[in-house]
This record gives structure tokens, sequence and C-alpha cells, in this order.
């Protein structure tokens, strides 16, 4: 996707450890950059099948990228030990 009319601007705050998963994770799937490893983590991410929509009354603090969340899939990742195959 190269769509260079985007209007909208979305500003996240990230931990460390987050930021450094997310360049890692781009790095290797060699992203051009960390918006379009962040575009292409939410087209995947919305594209998922068989997990919970967040319940009302949820918190951002609530879901994090390094599985400080409260929030849990509603099955486990690929390979079975919760690291993407």
């Amino acid at each position: 996707m190269n769509d260079l009319s985007r209007g909208e601007r979305l500003q996240i705050m990230l931990t460390k450890e987050e930021l450094e998963a997310l360049d890692s994770w781009r790095f290797a799937r060699r992203m051009p950059s960390r918006a379009a490893a962040i575009r292409e983590l939410l087209k995947r991410g919305m594209a998922a099948e068989g997990f919970n929509a967040a319940e009302a009354g949820s918190h951002s603090k609530d879901f994090g990228v390094m599985g400080h969340s409260t929030s849990q899939p509603t099955r486990p990742f690929p390979d079975g030990n919760g690291e993407d195959a």
C-alpha cells in the first residue's frame, strides 16, 4: 500500500522493549519504516481469526505488545509456544 493521501496521524507510546521488538520484526522483514511495519502488523492483526474482541471498559494499559496485556488471544500462536511461526 503506497497511499500518499493518508490524512490521519496516529501517535502511540511504546516501552523500550516494545520498540526493540517492533524494530527487530521490521528489520527481519526488511520493512522500509516503522510506520510501514506498524501498518503491516495492524493489517495482520485485523485479519486474524479466533481472537476475542476487547471487553467493554478496557483501558489502553490493558493491551501491551510484549505479553504484558491482560487480554489474551483465544488460541496459541502457530508454533504453540507463544511465538509467531
